[in-house]
């Protein structure tokens, strides 16, 4: 994913572990169940045409709030779009605790994990490009939502990884994971690369993680 997760070498491995948090001060009950269903009407729009079925007007209609109220929330689509990408990374993080990926390796634990939530994004394509594309067309103003995007996927990532303290070389290794996965989509929804070629190259950036574990033997 764009959007470096930002953390120092001593406290990194600390900042990245945590769930993502809400953006202060805190939404209320209410509020956050307001926001769940814009999230909500913002997914079925975009799962039923793409980036361009993603209208304001349409999200605030079909989630039962005020036009000003949704732009408050989210200033435009693409802050919209971008916190719907991640709100679904975390149903998905969610269904992956449930059911752990296998390997004997991090690194094939990685790899199974990123394609089950490739695959996942693969039976909703209009979705999936929709959130793509938000995230490419994303500005300075939109950096926020794109940094929580970060954060949940390097969450994946470790969880996957059974990492708690990982080294500031395995979140390095970790950054150019999640800017492998998102070319990869990008490529994929564009129709550049066949999902076979999409596994290929996912599984060789996985192999970084070897690499850092052999770093830390003496």
């Amino acid at each position: 994913m764009p959007a470096e997760v930002k953390v120092e070498a001593r406290t990194g491995a600390r900042a990245a572990r945590p769930a993502v948090q809400p953006a202060s001060p805190p939404l209320t009950e209410r509020q956050e169940a307001r926001r769940r269903r814009i999230l909500h009407a913002s997914a079925q729009l975009a799962s039923r045409g793409g980036f361009d079925a993603v209208q304001m007007r349409e999200v605030a209609e079909s989630s039962q709030v005020a036009l000003g109220t949704l732009y408050r929330y989210f200033p435009s689509k693409v802050h919209l779009l971008v916190a719907t990408m991640q709100a679904q990374l975390e149903h998905m993080h969610g269904t992956l605790r449930k059911k752990p990926p296998a390997g004997d390796t991090a690194a094939e634990r990685v790899a199974e994990t990123l394609m089950r939530a490739f695959r996942a994004l693969q039976r909703e394509p209009h979705l999936a490009d929709a959130m793509v594309r938000a995230l490419t067309f994303a500005d300075r103003s939109v950096s926020p939502e794109v940094d929580q995007v970060s954060r949940q996927t390097t969450v994946i990532i470790l969880d996957a990884m059974g990492l708690d303290d990982p080294t500031p070389e395995q979140l390095s290794a970790v950054r150019v994971i999640e800017h492998t996965w998102h070319s990869a989509l990008i490529t994929w929804l564009s129709g550049r690369a066949s999902i076979a070629q999409v596994k290929i190259d996912i599984e060789t950036v996985c192999r970084l993680i070897d690499l850092t574990e052999t770093d830390k033997k003496p």
